[in-house]
């Protein structure tokens, strides 16, 4: 019916073909049950990876929104920081624990109805109570009647409160310390409802304020939450003397710069090397080791940091001691070579510190030096230089004080206060610091005449913060800043990881919020005996998305290799039958050639 060139011819299909088709079959399955596992997978990751962000970014939200106080299960706790101007009261609040040792408490600051921290602030410091320490408790009486009106009523017996004390506090008399802490520990129970011992009462080391303020940055980071997402660089920590490595979010290292003091804190190795034994032995009052887990036996959240005060080197002190300097060294010049510069405004020594054209003074010991603003940033960081007070050795520690070395190749730093004014105020560059552009602006600014800065300040072309100081001094404070981040603490000019920044996700960072989180460390010890206290249910729900799909393609694989088997197996029937049957023919062929022999013979 068809012409001859439609005709075409199929090979024979054996039973040993058919087999190669089935196998091939098989194992295209299988590729494509791999294939689909793990584009599945990765599928699966990227939308948890998802979720862990939105649920970060409503949280985020949410710390910003009034505390439900109608909320029964909500627990709350007071943090009062006695501070040199005065002292501040904080309340934080924080839902039940989740029941996992591993975890934190999800503590934050309350907010009332309009959506405001609730804080309040009296003035002046409790030092002020040195001499009549009977009255400490009156001087408190405001904040905790602030902080009592927020919480509720039923919760205050639950509620614990800790009255920390400071700077101010520290140069007292040990006396009149204890005085004043006496008579609150006495008469506050008196008044008030509220969780309050002998022990949450204290005068904190500057060391202790200093890991309560690393400790606070990074809880608001979340850089204690073990989950490692895509976008975290992560570290391997080495912990206790068993050498377990736990692998857990990078913690980021912490340096504040205020008017009067500096300083630094950030995590350390535990396994790390002394240049001598003296070294040591002076790395050992600087460094802290604590667990903020509830279970010591989990070293989950064990940190060691390093942490350091430099008294003297703050923005403002450090301008003084740099006035003190340039008085002592022009006061001596002039008393040798005979000369009178800076006695007189027609004869003012220049001052690479200030702004072109700015003219000032310095008074020290009776005396006026007249000073004339050069504007050379370069001159002024070489000018500053002495005031580092750099130890003799190789390593060129700042003020002389040892510091262990950082990895500059997997940290990260946050900068605070005036790192934050010097590189937003006036030049506009708060945030990811940039050393190169940093030092441009810098010098571009010190060489601006100064009526020209009065002139963009008067414009509004500065931050609102700005005000008459910061134009006057920023080119000293930005050579300041620049000389210990770089010369001092020997962060390298491309390193990519320094942040200067006021406040983290919109909120005010304290050390109050690390004080409560490791003062309560061990409270989830009580949500965790509740949960491990009711009965366990088996359910399949329980188990990870992750192993439910791990254990559907094992099965798959399983009933597929299963498969395999059998056909291989059918197959060696088979080649066994063929060569019976074979066999049985040879010999039936065999059988009658005999019997036709002896017929032909005779």
């Amino acid at each position: 019916l068809f012409p001859a060139s439609w005709h075409c011819s199929l090979p024979s299909v054996t039973q040993f073909s058919r087999q190669r088709v089935a196998l091939l079959i098989i194992f295209l399955a299988v590729f494509i049950l791999v294939f689909a596992t793990v584009a599945d997978l990765q599928l699966w990751s990227s939308k948890a990876f998802r979720d862990r962000q939105f649920k970060r970014y409503l949280d985020q939200i949410e710390d910003l929104e009034a505390t439900d106080i109608k909320d029964a299960k909500l627990n709350y706790g007071v943090v009062i920081d006695c501070g040199s101007s005065g002292s501040r009261v904080f309340v934080y609040f924080w839902p039940p624990h989740n029941g996992n040792p591993h975890d934190l408490l999800d503590i934050k600051q309350m907010r009332d109805r309009g959506s405001k921290p609730v804080v309040k602030k009296i003035k002046p410091g409790i030092s002020t109570m040195a001499l009549t320490p009977e009255k400490t408790s009156d001087y408190m009486n405001p904040l905790l009647s602030f902080a009592a009106s927020y919480i509720p009523k039923n919760k205050h017996k639950e509620t614990p409160l800790y009255i920390l004390c400071t700077a101010s506090m520290r140069i007292l008399p040990e006396s009149q310390q204890t005085a004043i802490l006496q008579d609150l520990v006495k008469d506050v129970p008196q008044e008030f409802d509220f969780l309050f011992s002998e022990a949450h009462a204290e005068v904190i080391s500057g060391k202790q304020e200093g890991v309560y303020a690393w400790i606070s940055i990074n809880f608001v980071l979340g850089r204690f939450d073990h989950v490692v997402d895509e976008e975290d660089a992560v570290v391997a920590v080495t912990i206790g003397t068993q050498e377990e490595s736990i692998i857990r979010k990078r913690t980021v290292g912490v340096i504040d710069m205020g008017g009067g003091s500096l300083q630094i804190a950030y995590e350390v190795p535990t396994s790390m090397t002394y240049p001598s034994v003296e070294h040591e032995e002076v790395a050992k009052s600087m460094l802290a080791e604590f667990n903020l887990g509830c279970d010591l036996q989990h070293t989950d959240h064990v940190y060691r940091v390093y942490v350091t005060t430099f008294m003297g080197f703050g923005g403002n002190f450090a301008r003084q001691r740099y006035e003190d300097m340039v008085f002592n060294e022009t006061i001596t010049k002039n008393r040798i070579h005979g000369q009178q510069i800076g006695v007189h405004p027609k004869s003012p020594l220049q001052d690479p510190c200030l702004p072109q054209g700015l003219t000032d003074q310095v008074h020290r010991q009776d005396q006026d030096l007249h000073v004339l603003g050069k504007g050379n940033w370069d001159s002024c960081r070489q000018q500053l230089e002495p005031l580092l007070l750099k130890s003799n050795d190789t390593q060129a520690y700042l003020n002389g004080v040892y510091q262990p070395s950082i990895d500059f190749s997997n940290s990260e730093f946050y900068g605070f206060s005036e790192f934050f004014y010097c590189t937003e105020d006036v030049l506009r560059m708060g945030g990811i610091y940039d050393s190169p552009k940093f030092a441009k602006a810098a010098k571009e600014y010190c060489s601006m005449a100064w009526t020209t800065l009065q002139e963009r300040f008067n414009n509004g072309l500065y931050s609102s913060h700005a005000d008459q100081h910061r134009l006057k001094y920023q080119c000293f404070k930005s050579a300041w800043m620049y000389s210990i981040l770089h010369n001092g603490f020997h962060f390298p000019h491309d390193y990519p990881n320094f942040k200067t920044a006021q406040l983290v996700y919109d909120k005010e960072v304290q050390w109050t919020l690390g004080a409560i989180l490791y003062k309560t460390r061990f409270l989830p010890l009580r949500d965790i005996r509740q949960e491990s206290s009711r009965p366990a249910h088996v359910s399949w729900f329980r188990i990870s998305f992750v192993y439910n799909h791990y254990l559907f393609f094992v099965c798959i694989l399983v009933v597929l290799l299963s498969i395999v088997l059998y056909i291989l197996r059918l197959r060696r029937i088979h080649r066994r039958q063929a060569r019976a049957s074979a066999l049985d023919l040879l010999l039936m062929e065999e059988g009658g050639r005999a019997m036709m022999e002896p017929g032909i013979s005779t």
